[in-house]
């Protein structure tokens, strides 16, 4: 049975612009989910519809078997985290963790055990009496998640809680999130459009696009075998490599390509997509291409070519010069097929 549960779930805005158009999603007790998509993609507007910030225009949301759509914020068992901390600057650290404990009737012995158990925990004891504009970014995130976890929610919803810091604290702080949501096994729903961050962190991934759920699954699993031209494109940096063609005979055919199929295809205009890293040099291979940049990345080259079917990137160790000539191949089992006109896998 799942803990929370979205069901046609959607937000339109007085000006008829739909932002979101029929949630349907379900995260079970102690699960962490990531909204993943592009900006304007409907994951924060799903994310504040789920803590009572925005009113949905239809659907529900249930919250333990209790349907909470209509609840004011303050009746949803929830603890949220901002990308902008929104930390209050006339009040010491102690006080902004405290503060929703305070809001509560909390007894205030009770108060100050929860909040130095929450410093501990995430290693801010010593900054209990400094304001906020004292803090790095870090610490303020520190502080953030702490006031949202002191309160000991049923849920944790996260809107992008990183996208200020430098990469060593989000890392960091990917670490400390993931860590203490284990600790705590408090059911998940994080916001990001980030998707090293995602695959690091979730259980869960959930695509979104234009206030569309378009996948939902494991990252391996979104990564191995997306679901449309679109989770192909979106997911991996750089993305899949597509090449426009056809199916003729139980073949894909295009620009002197031409590779039977594995199973049978109906004929018709189809893409083909295969991930950088399964592009190979090799010579008599089934395409040509011209290396129009190499870009050292440390652990391996990525090199654009561009070849009689567009401009594709190759994942590798070949330290290719501009200009050179390199022969590509790819095996049957990396080859990923779409429909062309819809973009839905085949």
């Amino acid at each position: 049975m799942s803990f929370l549960h979205l069901n046609g779930l959607r937000k339109t805005y007085g000006d008829g612009t739909e932002a979101v158009k029929g949630i349907d999603l379900s995260c079970a007790k102690g699960e962490f989910v990531v909204l993943l998509g592009p900006s304007g993609c409907g994951k924060t507007t799903t994310l504040r519809m789920v803590a009572g910030l925005e009113k949905p225009s239809a659907g529900q949301i249930a919250l333990d078997g209790e349907d909470i759509a209509q609840w004011a914020p303050a009746q949803r068992d929830v603890g949220f985290v901002f990308q902008f901390y929104a930390l209050y600057p006339h009040m010491r650290v102690c006080e902004n963790i405290a503060f929703p404990l305070e809001s509560m009737g909390v007894e205030k012995g009770e108060i100050g055990r929860r909040v130095d158990e929450i410093a501990g925990r995430l290693k801010i004891e010593a900054l209990l009496d400094w304001y906020p504009q004292q803090l790095s970014g870090g610490d303020q995130q520190r502080v953030a998640l702490g006031r949202a976890m002191v309160r000991r929610p049923q849920l944790y919803l996260m809107d992008e809680p990183l996208g200020t810091l430098d990469s060593d604290l989000r890392l960091e702080m990917r670490e400390l999130i993931r860590d203490q949501q284990l600790q705590d096994g408090v059911t998940t729903l994080y916001v990001t459009h980030d998707q090293e961050e995602a695959m690091s962190l979730a259980d869960r991934i959930v695509v979104m696009e234009a206030g569309r759920i378009r996948q939902s699954g494991a990252a391996a699993a979104v990564y191995a075998d997306p679901a449309d031209l679109f989770v192909a494109h979106f997911i991996g940096s750089p993305g899949m490599n597509f090449i426009e063609g056809e199916i003729v005979d139980g073949a894909f055919c295009a620009h002197g390509i031409q590779r039977p199929l594995p199973c049978s295809f109906r004929a018709g205009p189809t893409t083909l997509g295969v991930r950088p890293e399964f592009m190979r040099v090799r010579p008599g291979g089934a395409l040509r291409g011209e290396v129009l940049l190499n870009e050292y990345m440390g652990a391996c080259h990525y090199i654009h070519l561009q070849t009689p079917c567009g401009r594709l990137v190759l994942r590798g160790q070949e330290r290719a010069a501009i200009g050179q000539l390199l022969e590509l191949d790819f095996s049957e089992q990396d080859m990923r097929f779409f429909d062309t006109a819809s973009g839905a896998r085949l």
